[in-house]
């Protein structure tokens, strides 16, 4: 792999960690008391600015509704909850420094958030070395392995492995085994690839080859006849936000569509409403959430419900329905272990079993990443009851295990 954000974010992490650290005073018992009849905080860094800001938006948009939820519901033990946000700029020393200040100066008592494999990284560095949960709400396989994982790890979102393998099972024998690759040149974009070629090894996929540019790249025109040139049945592209439109797009300009089949790991619903209908038209991927399903998931009902009270008639999106799970997960583990001891709460986590807006999820137990389905979607341009009907659901593959890597692989003892 050549040098990217995550690999400079973790060094990052570790040298804004060392550098900033606050020094830790013993507290009085009047500070403790003060603490455990205060608000319960939950520090929520997301990247409010840069090129992933409109899924970060919905992300704070739904976590607000979960702190409602719950101070609406009475809270705990008469304590109410309140979601601290700060904006970690997508910039790994930027997340490390931001949740620093949330645990030492803020005094949260959880973190959640993140939105990319980069700076979930630099928050879980921190988080672990002050023993405080972090949720992570963002893709990243990295973050399971032992290497960067702790106890105080869990993971809500989908992971790269889960995510491209269930497109890849659904694209590949119905559109060939010919493979080229547009990759965002990080974290992101290479473990999505290397879902889709350990996924596509079942079916003898074939990778002609992966170009990889860079993120944020405005301009994909130098690709696009190199890709018509190498005449694949599959054009993958491995990359998020403004990237994935920009390449649509671009795709779609110059014509590529008429005979390669576009597919994308993650087909971001502010993605496809940010590109519009012709650019996304027939391209599949995989989502954690589409709220279309609410026809046939009453959770998905019940949740879309609130979400439509509460901002105006709008729809939650995938990545906002993260940031409502990581929340509600972590306030329901304090209710369930009548505590707010940390201790308590991670054992109270790893016993959850869940449906609060998809169906059934639970943590896996060596790693904590959540078992949960992964939905297979097609973008479509006609027959739209209104402006959020942009997606056909095509699949969905239920929560099972065995479609994660195994606690083996990733280094833990089952």
């Amino acid at each position: 792999m050549s040098k990217s954000p995550v690999n400079t974010g973790r060094r990052s992490a570790i040298v804004a960690g060392a550098a900033t650290a606050a020094t830790v005073s013993v507290p009085s018992l009047f500070s403790i008391a003060k603490a455990q009849s205060g608000p319960i905080k939950i520090g929520f860094p997301v990247p409010l600015t840069g090129p992933f800001s409109a899924e970060a938006q919905d992300q704070v948009r739904a976590a607000e509704l979960a702190i409602k939820e719950f101070n609406d519901t009475g809270g705990f033990n008469g304590r109410k909850a309140e979601l601290l946000v700060r904006d970690d700029k997508l910039n790994p020393g930027e997340a490390a420094t931001r949740t620093l200040e949330l645990i030492e100066k803020d005094k949260a008592d959880y973190i959640v958030g993140s939105l990319s494999a980069a700076t979930q990284l630099s928050i879980n560095a921190v988080t672990k070395e002050r023993k405080v949960i972090f949720n992570s709400i963002s893709q990243s396989d990295a973050i399971n392995e032992v290497k960067d994982w702790s106890m105080y790890t869990f993971h809500e979102a989908l992971n790269p492995h889960m995510t491209a393998g269930a497109v890849a099972r659904y694209a590949f024998p119905k559109f060939g085994k010919k493979i080229v690759y547009l990759t965002a040149d990080y974290a992101y974009g290479h473990e999505m690839v290397r879902g889709f070629q350990r996924a596509g090894k079942e079916f003898g996929a074939q990778t002609l080859e992966d170009i990889r540019h860079p993120l944020g790249a405005p301009d994909y025109s130098a690709f696009l006849p190199r890709i018509q040139a190498l005449k694949p049945d599959i054009l993958v592209l491995c990359n998020f936000g403004r990237d994935l439109v920009n390449s649509a797009k671009q795709v779609t300009d110059f014509g590529l569509k008429k005979n390669i089949k576009v597919i994308t790991p993650v087909l971001l619903y502010t993605s496809r409403l940010a590109g519009g209908p012709e650019a996304f038209e027939g391209i599949v991927g995989g989502t954690s959430y589409y709220w279309g399903i609410e026809s046939t998931v009453p959770a998905a009902k019940a949740f879309n419900d609130k979400f439509r009270a509460a901002y105006g008639g709008s729809v939650p999106s995938d990545y906002g329905a993260l940031g409502y799970a990581g929340v509600r997960s972590v306030l329901t583990a304090v209710r369930n272990a009548k505590s707010t001891e940390t201790n308590a709460v991670i054992n109270a986590m790893r016993a959850l079993k869940y449906n609060f807006y998809k169906g059934d999820q639970y943590y896996r137990r060596c790693d904590h990443q959540s078992v949960q389905s992964v939905i297979v979607i097609e973008s479509k341009s006609k027959n739209m009851k209104d402006k959020y009907d942009v997606f056909n659901v095509v699949s969905i593959e239920n929560p099972d295990e065995k479609r994660l890597r195994s606690c083996d692989e990733l280094g833990h003892k089952a």
